[in-house]
């Protein structure tokens, strides 16, 4: 298997499952991933693993919520260790996390602000003002760009700062698409001084009550959203060629969800999940593969 090259041969078993988490859990990641030279590719897949596991503490069903902020303790503690190259148990995960730690440049930091963020997800989450949401994207996916880029590497010193606001983007892309999804199991991640700007609660835009003023609000946030990809176009120039096509495939896709949703604002309370057409990711992927090949040419 390709992932497993240039690596310890006893870590050959550690990085095969970390991909099969990832093929399993987020087919679409795995096939950006995919394009990655082979040993960043095998990093990327650890910390999806990792990824996987603190969000499925925070959402872990049959426990209640202070179970789940000691099991997230826990699970930061195993996650400090791992870092310092202290494996606390053969999971994995923890054996993944500490080659990627000794490989790449790595800061305790971003994985200290994303179990953060998974904390908030752990209760009911309200936002009442856009700086409030604004740290909660920090926290759960500009963490992960921070992260991504140090693996695949980056010459700009302004690349972190954009690897920030490439993180907000696909975060707010994640929440207006979910946005049925999250209201019905208690979460309303918009801002709260957003729905009284358009005289609007968060019921009504489930309900799709007054059509005109609900798309005229959701076209609001994806013009927001759509500010964050502006701003961090120039990150693909910044990050290592043979890494690119992976996030320029992941860019394309989560843009192309924002553009559907700008289109068609009703989508997102529809019972049929927003989604590129097969035809469209499978032009992203044919496009990827292209960027791939020519940069390892």
């Amino acid at each position: 298997m390709s992932t497993l090259l240039e690596v310890p041969p006893d870590l050959a078993p550690v990085l095969a499952e970390c991909e099969r988490i990832t093929r399993a859990r987020a087919r679409n990641f795995w096939y950006g991933l995919k394009l990655t030279p082979d040993t960043a590719r095998g990093a990327m897949y650890v910390i999806y693993a990792w990824m996987r596991a603190a969000d499925d503490l925070a959402d872990a069903e049959g426990f209640a919520p202070e179970e789940r902020v000691r099991r997230i303790a826990e699970f930061r503690a195993a996650t400090d260790a791992a870092l310092a190259g202290e494996i606390p148990d053969d999971s994995p995960v923890w054996r993944g996390l500490a080659w990627v730690a000794e490989r790449h440049q790595l800061s305790q930091r971003d994985f200290h602000d994303m179990l953060d963020g998974q904390l908030s997800d752990v209760g009911p989450a309200t936002y009442q003002q856009w700086d409030d949401l604004r740290g909660f994207c920090y926290r759960v996916a500009s963490t992960v760009g921070l992260v991504c880029i140090r693996i695949w590497g980056y010459h700009d010193p302004a690349a972190p700062a954009l690897a920030v606001d490439r993180g907000i983007a696909f975060q707010l892309t994640n929440i207006l698409r979910d946005f049925r999804e999250d209201y019905d199991l208690g979460r309303v991640y918009l801002p709260a001084e957003d729905f009284r700007r358009f005289d609007l609660t968060p019921e009504s835009l489930r309900g799709w009550k007054q059509p005109e003023q609900c798309a005229e609000f959701m076209r609001a946030q994806c013009d927001r959203a759509e500010q964050f990809y502006v701003r961090s176009a120039p990150l693909d120039q910044m990050i290592t060629p043979s890494c690119l096509p992976t996030l320029w495939a992941m860019t394309q896709i989560y843009h192309g969800l924002l553009v559907k949703i700008r289109a068609n604002p009703a989508k997102v309370v529809s019972d049929k999940r927003v989604r590129l057409s097969s035809a469209r990711k499978a032009w992203i992927a044919w496009r990827a593969s292209r960027m791939a090949r020519g940069a390892r040419a």
